[in-house]
């Protein structure tokens, strides 16, 4: 029986809106769901929104309505932006379900018979205006390490120390600003710190499913100790209650995560599959994506909950980084603090998505939002590059000649195989399956940014040979010559629709229908399939970005986000909701505040150039794999370069005179990719090397770090 893969995302908070750094996550998983199911996998993207907390019940009371129409409010405003997003959940449900209620209590009466809970007397802050006991969240004061002032009751932003909310220096209630008194209460302990939990734990870090970076960091909290874990809350409070507890409640952190199991357990009841067939089974294949502020739940409490109760344990949990807009953290003032709708009333949701793939890997690395790369990136590729495919080769075959496919030299088995790398079509098409069987792989390891740099690859291929065989010249003279070429060209379409799909789906089927092709398997088996029959009705794909969408995005986020802030923030605008990390706290893609953005005027005065002819300078960054000097020549040197094509580049360049050829090897240099070719001394140049260069002096431009070769430079 093979694998039923579950994914989740965390938990978006149901006391605010989607904004774009919430979309990092839920498209990264989104892209890699459909990927699977693409691939053949039985897999499913399962999510709630957290539902539960302080923050809701206080914000409902401040509306004049209950918790659980608020809940419901927002759950539908979620709905309607995912989908705007396309992102495309097999169960979206609440965390205040009776599936959620039953599990959670079932979890509380297992862990209580095997001895893993404990009741101690706690001693909390309670605000004697607000006749309540004062969550971490609610309350303020000095770091007891730093003394920073304004800090939260858990952590301080300044020097990132925890601490317990009655270690505070000066604390005063968020809701009244009264300083609170010091109250004893009762509450519930899951003793995380055990030693059968931390061995547990400390094998299961070493099992391969977190990334090398996190799991080192997990070992450090291990190693400096676990704390226990209080699972309880007083009233007032909105949640479950906790069986024979008088005014006692479950923290969120308890209930929420096992929203991913409630949600799995709706789907099932919808599909005839049991809940042991999913949590409790060596047939399912857990797998959590999410942001760096809730690795220590993920990562610790989490799992050792699950094991405690005989569930499956998450085989992989990929931790992905924050987002910062303009290089810097989202800043309601400035306008960079984003709402999924505006997002969406202004530009066309796809591109974000593409955007973002494009800067997704497996690695745990932070991701900015640039907004003018955004506009460049996606105008020169999803537009120029891709769509412009499609639009040339299928318009010209309708328009020129009578929209019918012709044959190909080879057989779509032939193209799986061996690369002859003698330049012929099948070459070509080889190369393609190449490119694409490596993206499949890129999918699986949630490479995003790979996969569209293999992609990238194969859109050359196609815009190239139309190019170079220019169907339009043959026109006149041999019709079945330019039949030939568009044909090659819109299979190499094809493998572009199908693997696109994942991450901007109504892109790719409106390739497909282009096309009159089905797209619905990633499987090279199904390329260079196309042949003797008509296309379909040609549609635009997509339409390039204006830069002045991006200012008038900022312009309406600055003049409409003034609300939707915690009951908690006071005049602050760090911790807004976010996934069902909201009380940690903020969204997963961190404390976000503060970026200005550059607004960039594109005008130019004499001597000068304009932002948009910048633009048109495709810099890549590439790798020196070859040199020689070239005869006859002092000054010029045969560079091959690597910028992420399928073959190296042969540029000449005028460094001989200040680089020995073994000297230049192996550098990261920057390179103008799309400079139009040139002979010199009789060789052909395709790019151009940047150098600095002084009175008597000469330096290539280089990178820093280790980015690969075909990394953009901006």
């Amino acid at each position: 029986m093979s694998q039923r893969i579950i994914v989740t995302a965390a938990l978006p908070y149901a006391n605010g809106s989607i904004h774009i750094g919430h979309l990092v996550e839920y498209t990264q998983a989104d892209i890699y769901v459909r990927a699977l199911k693409r691939l053949g996998e039985d897999a499913l993207f399962i999510c709630a929104n957290d539902a539960h907390g302080t923050p809701i019940e206080l914000n409902a009371a401040k509306q004049g309505i209950t918790p659980e129409e608020l809940v419901a409010r927002f759950h539908a405003e979620h709905k309607r932006d995912f989908a705007r997003f396309d992102v495309d959940f097999d169960n979206f449900t609440t965390t205040h379900s009776d599936a959620n209620r039953a599990i959670v209590m079932q979890v509380y009466e297992t862990l209580q018979r095997a001895g893993h809970i404990e009741a101690r007397d706690v001693d909390g802050n309670w605000c004697e205006h607000d006749q309540r006991f004062l969550p971490d969240r609610f309350v303020k004061g000095k770091c007891p390490k730093c003394q920073a002032e304004d800090q939260y009751g858990d952590v301080c932003e300044a020097c990132g120390h925890t601490y317990s909310p009655t270690e505070l220096g000066e604390p005063y209630c968020v809701l009244c600003h009264n300083p609170p008194v010091r109250k004893s209460s009762k509450h519930i302990f899951f003793k995380l710190s055990g030693k059968n939990h931390v061995g547990f734990l400390e094998k299961w870090i070493d099992s391969g499913a977190l990334q090398t970076d996190v799991a080192n960091y997990v070992r450090k909290w291990i190693e400096s100790g676990l704390r226990d874990w209080d699972i309880s809350r007083d009233g007032p409070y909105f949640g479950f209650p906790i069986p024979n507890e008088k005014d006692k409640f479950f923290y969120v952190w308890l209930d929420a995560p096992f929203g991913y199991a409630a949600s799995s357990v709706e789907w099932g009841e919808r599909h005839g599959v049991s809940f042991d067939d999913m949590w409790r089974s060596e047939n399912t294949r857990i797998e959590h994506i999410i942001g760096k502020d809730i690795v220590y739940f993920h990562t610790l409490f989490w799992p050792a909950v699950l094991n405690a109760v005989g569930y499956t344990l998450p085989v992989r949990v990929r931790v992905h980084g924050m987002l910062t807009v303009n290089g810097e953290k989202m800043s309601k003032s400035r306008g960079t603090f984003i709402n999924a709708a505006a997002f969406a009333d202004n530009i066309e949701p796809q591109a974000l998505r593409y955007y973002y793939a494009c800067k997704l890997s497996s690695s745990s690395d932070d991701l900015d939002l640039s907004l003018d790369d955004f506009v460049t990136r996606v105008n020169a590729e999803l537009v120029n590059k891709h769509a412009n495919l499609f639009s040339r080769a299928s318009q010209f075959l309708s328009q020129k000649i009578d929209n019918k496919l012709g044959d190909l030299p080879f057989t779509p088995e032939q193209a799986q195989g061996d690369n002859p790398n003698d330049g012929s079509l099948l070459d070509l098409a080889c190369r393609v399956v190449a490119c694409c069987r490596k993206a499949e792989e890129h999918y699986r390891n949630l490479d995003f940014g790979q996969v569209l740099r293999e992609l990238s690859v194969v859109a050359d291929i196609g815009n190239e040979f139309m190019q170079a065989e220019q169907p339009w010249a043959k026109l006149k003279d041999d019709v079945e010559a330019a039949r030939l070429t568009c044909t090659f060209a819109l299979n190499v379409c094809h493998a572009l629709a199908t693997y696109l799909w994942p991450i901007v789906p109504r892109f790719a089927e409106a390739g497909a229908r282009v096309l009159a092709a089905d797209i619905t398997r990633m499987d090279v088996a199904t390329l260079f399939a196309l042949r003797n029959r008509p296309i379909g009705t040609f549609e635009r794909l997509f339409d390039r970005i204006d830069k002045k969408a991006t200012d008038k995005l900022l312009e309406v986020s600055k003049d409409s986000l003034g609300g939707n802030k915690r009951p908690d923030e006071g005049a602050r605008t760090t911790r807004v909701e976010g996934p069902h990390t909201a009380r940690v706290e903020g969204p997963h893609t961190a404390r976000v505040e503060g970026p200005h953005t550059t607004r960039v005027e594109d005008t130019a005065a004499p001597g000068q150039v304009t932002f948009e002819e910048v633009r048109k300078v495709d810099l890549r960054v590439g790798i020196v794999v070859e040199a020689e000097r070239v005869p006859k020549s002092k000054k010029l040197l045969r560079l091959l370069v690597d910028i992420g094509e399928p073959e190296a580049r042969q540029i000449v360049a005028g460094i001989a005179l200040h680089y020995e050829p073994e000297q230049i090897v192996g550098k990261r240099v920057v390179v103008v990719a799309n400079l139009k070719p040139a002979k010199l001394m009789g060789v052909e140049s395709r790019g151009m090397v940047l150098a600095a260069s002084g009175d008597t002096d000469l330096g290539v431009v280089t990178v820093e770090k280790d980015f690969p070769p075909g990394t953009v430079v901006s």
